[in-house]
């Protein structure tokens, strides 16, 4: 009767999973057309690669932790490679909380690419942390894919990325192979660590559970009989949807003012 109650289907989107918005984060993936951004988000979200090529415009997913009683959510937004509205790829910096950059260790223009991502995400930014004062540190990794390609086709050496990371300890360097899944594993893993995520977030580290456990995935006592010894569990979300643009600048302007009004309350502190 317990196992029955625990295997309730949820039709029609009744998962309503109670994440605190401090435990709320959004990934973006970003860099040039046809370097493997979707694949490694697939390997991430399902463990598995896909061999045909299917132009991005803009996907979004969602994965929700229950990581020992504490619930964290985890936004998606794996971006076009061709950026036709450069305002929305501001946008999507400008929520960002980690990023991950990705080029093809055979194509030179995509690294080029993802130097100009580097830049601009600094920048964009730095121009939010001067209207917050805020003192957070930015999580990004920079992950060359492809490297299962023979050495003969690599346009990209091993230092060139590596010096693109070497002054910002919250910036690191992975060249990884989404089809071979190599370096995958390891590369989220540090990506989380740098974010001060719980590692268990990474895709070998946690319980992989269907949306029909939703119902109790949030209780504390969370447990299923055969893998009682976890304490890490990781469900993707079938109806997450991307919020709407004014909902993205309502959450940009909130934070903007919410740091403001904390400074003018420091300020007329009496002494």
């Amino acid at each position: 009767f317990q196992d029955q109650a625990m295997m309730k289907t949820m039709s029609g989107g009744n998962c309503n999973l109670n994440v605190p918005a401090k435990n709320s984060y959004r990934m973006v993936v970003l860099g040039a057309s046809r370097v493997g951004k979707s694949s490694i988000v697939s390997r991430f979200l399902n463990g598995r690669f896909e061999d045909q090529y299917t132009p991005t415009i803009e996907d979004f997913h969602r994965k929700v932790y229950n990581i020992r009683g504490d619930m964290y959510q985890l936004d998606i937004l794996d971006t076009s490679g061709n950026h036709p509205f450069p305002a929305m790829r501001r946008l999507s910096i400008l929520t960002g909380d980690v990023f991950i950059l990705v080029f093809s260790l055979d194509n030179r223009e995509s690294f080029d690419e993802v130097k100009r991502l580097q830049k601009q995400i600094l920048e964009v930014k730095s121009c939010l942390k001067n209207k917050t004062k805020e003192s957070a540190d930015l999580p990004m990794v920079i992950c060359g894919n492809k490297n299962d390609h023979s050495e003969v086709f690599r346009k990209v050496r091993t230092d060139e990325g590596e010096n693109l990371v070497s002054s910002d300890e919250n910036c690191a360097y992975f060249e990884v192979s989404a089809k071979k899944n190599t370096n995958v594993d390891e590369m989220f893993y540090v990506l989380f660590s740098m974010a001060k995520l719980p590692h268990e977030m990474s895709p070998s580290l946690h319980r992989k559970i269907s949306i029909q456990y939703g119902d109790t995935f949030q209780q504390k006592s969370f447990r299923m009989r055969r893998v009682k010894d976890m304490d890490a569990y990781g469900m993707i979300s079938p109806f997450a949807r991307r919020p709407s643009v004014n909902s993205d600048l309502k959450y940009i302007k909130s934070k903007v003012l919410r740091e403001g009004q904390s400074r003018e309350r420091e300020k007329c502190t009496i002494q």
